[in-house]
């Protein structure tokens, strides 16, 4: 599990400037059908954070859980020509267009996401009665920020 705090802390280590409570928790989207029940299972899940010039991708570790030191996508906002956000069953579609081609990732909704592995992933405590997601919190100003990216 990584705190949000951890994946800011990497980030300006790293030289961006995140945004805080910009940041949730996704993976690459399927294809087609094939693809999705063969990723069912896939741990290969990636935080994805919004920063002031640039949206990025770390990599969460399939063994620990916890979220990696390494960039795996960078895209400026500046190539970014359109967001589009759509349900998808009990996931959220992101098409990210830009002049290289796309990028499609899903993102679980936020209702059923602590029964979920982006509430796993995203899980924090502060104190013993309060535990809390921060992908379920972040998600709706996210997405809304993804969207305006190619307006």
């Amino acid at each position: 599990m990584a705190t949000e705090r951890k994946i800011l802390e990497i980030l300006r280590e790293a030289g961006f400037d995140p945004i805080e409570d910009r940041g949730i928790v996704v993976k690459y989207a399927p294809e087609n059908l094939s693809a999705r029940l063969a990723q069912f299972f896939s741990m290969e899940f990636y935080a994805l954070q919004l920063c002031r010039r640039e949206l990025v991708l770390l990599p969460f570790s399939a063994l620990t859980a916890g979220i990696r030191r390494e960039v795996s996508l960078r895209l400026p906002y500046d190539e970014i020509r359109r967001v589009t956000v759509s349900e998808d069953l009990l996931n959220y579609r992101i098409a990210i267009e830009t002049g290289e081609g796309a990028v499609t990732l899903t993102a679980q909704q936020k209702e059923l996401s602590d029964l979920r592995t982006a509430g796993m992933l995203s899980f924090y405590s502060e104190g013993l009665l309060s535990v809390s997601s921060w992908h379920r919190e972040n998600l709706d100003a996210t997405l809304q920020a993804l969207q305006a990216l190619g307006a």
